[in-house]
């Protein structure tokens, strides 16, 4: 592209006028086309100073050296798909075109990509997050979950298609062959950080006794590879993750001399995916034959224990009585005794019979008992003779006295006034006896002589009525009259 000089954009005075004028918007656009066609494809390497991240998802920074600084902008589209996210201090490359900002009259980056510049610098940036992160205390060794002996499900995070899996399975059918439960995610690459994450958390949502089986165990295993191929194990997305798991979790990420951030935030590190299935589960042949030296070493002992004491009870029973001895002499009392048993009850029939006859049994024959009941019965014959009266007596005045009382309580009670067209007030606390101890209560209960009727106090009362005079009661002084 022809390149374009401050002569190109102001024309030759004529002779007798002055230079022409442009406007502010003209300059402004055209320096912006020279820039971008000049500039139009740019990589620059340099320190990222400040980053920006505002809620539009746009990412403005700072790209420096010693002695400048360019204005850097990445759009939100770009931003989502970078695989590593720069970061104050770290040295990247940048790929991208120059353009203009004609509202602050600077000229800027609109960056399409950016890495890190190299090896060192990764690892700069690694050694940064680390600190911070250690600084949290997610490495600590109190975190650290115990693994189970013999898990009954295995959770594996991990590419459903790379010699990972098949490693892992191998290994287990080998030792001691368990349930495993496969979630496929990205092992490198963008989508490596969030899908590894999303695996973790969504293994510790999962809940005993539903359509899946909660693991009692999780892997989180990949091969081996550079560090920008293990960058999403890094990620502090993934840190956090295992870190917050209820799930023990076994990493296994890379080979041996590889170290990720996840390593240190895991329960258990192992050195490759093979040896984290080894670290999962025991090997059911060693398991077999220590359970069969232990049932051998049960039975020997089983009947060494029985051994001795059988030959305990032996030299026992040498030091005790012999049967017949412990039981001659109660057998010679028990037959001496059986020899005297029959004279010894002749003897006491004799006596009681003796004793009978002393104590005048001639005054038990029935002819003497039925004189003596004939006699009592005459004697209570006599007596019942004389009681009736006396009762019929006793109980004729009570019966006269509660008669007229209870003519009396009938003629006192409060019924019978009723009945002459009275009422009775009641209210929560009792009987009502006046219209202020009325104006108390919300509710009354007004008693007639058939039933009772629930009224409410307020409102306004009716017009009055002129009511028709009460027939006066006979009496010759014309006074109200006793109501009894």
């Amino acid at each position: 592209m022809q390149a374009h000089t401050m002569s190109d954009l102001i024309d030759e005075p004529t002779s007798g006028q002055n230079a022409p004028e442009f406007s502010v918007s003209e300059i402004s656009g055209v320096v912006k086309r020279m820039i971008e066609g000049e500039f139009s494809h740019v990589r620059i390497r340099g320190e990222v100073g400040r980053v920006s991240r505002p809620a539009s998802g746009h990412l403005y920074l700072d790209l420096k050296d010693d002695r400048a600084v360019l204005a850097s902008v990445i759009w939100k589209g770009v931003a989502g798909r970078l695989r590593v996210q720069p970061e104050e201090g770290m040295e990247v490359v940048a790929t991208g075109r120059l353009t203009t900002f004609p509202g602050q009259s600077r000229y800027q980056m609109i960056i399409e990509d950016i890495a890190p510049a190299g090896v060192g610098a990764l690892m700069a940036m690694l050694e940064k997050r680390k600190a911070a992160l250690a600084a949290e205390g997610l490495f600590e060794a109190e975190h650290k979950q115990a693994l189970p002996y013999l898990p009954e499900v295995i959770g594996v995070i991990t590419s459903p298609s790379g010699a990972v899996i098949k490693d892992i399975l191998h290994r287990l059918r080998d030792r001691f062959p368990r349930k495993v439960l496969l979630w496929p995610v990205v092992v490198q690459g963008d989508k490596c950080a969030p899908e590894v994450a999303a695996a973790i958390r969504g293994f510790n949502a999962m809940t005993s006794g539903g359509a899946l089986p909660r693991p009692d165990v999780i892997i989180v295993a990949r091969g081996g590879g550079s560090i920008e191929d293990l960058w999403g194990f890094n990620e502090e997305i993934v840190v956090r993750a295992a870190f917050e798991s209820g799930i023990p979790l076994i990493s296994a990420v890379g080979h041996e001399t590889d170290t990720t951030l996840i390593d240190y935030a895991s329960d258990k590190r192992a050195p490759t995916p093979t040896a984290a299935a080894e670290m999962a589960v025991p090997v059911r042949a060693d398991l077999s034959a220590h359970v069969a030296g232990l049932e051998e070493r049960r039975r020997r002992a089983l009947a060494r224990g029985l051994e001795q004491r059988g030959q305990r009870l032996r030299d026992l029973s040498r030091a005790l009585p012999r049967v017949e001895s412990l039981f001659a002499e109660r057998t010679q009392r028990l037959d001496s005794l059986t020899m005297r048993l029959p004279l010894a009850l002749s003897s006491l029939t004799h006596r009681k019979r003796v004793q009978l006859a002393a104590s005048g049994a001639d005054r038990l024959r029935p002819a003497a008992l039925l004189a003596d009941i004939t006699r009592k019965g005459r004697d209570v014959g006599a007596w019942s003779a004389r009681l009736t009266p006396a009762l019929k007596r006793n109980m004729s005045d009570p019966k006269r006295q509660l008669t007229a009382l209870a003519r009396t309580l009938e003629t006192l009670s409060y019924r019978k006034t009723l009945a002459r067209g009275y009422a009775v007030v009641r209210s929560d606390a009792g009987v009502v006896t006046s219209k202020k101890a009325a104006a108390k209560h919300a509710t009354l209960e007004i008693e007639f002589s058939d039933g009772k009727l629930p009224v409410a106090v307020g409102g306004t009362a009716p017009p009055a009525k002129r009511m028709a005079p009460a027939k006066r009661p006979k009496g010759s002084d014309g006074s109200q009259g006793s109501l009894f």
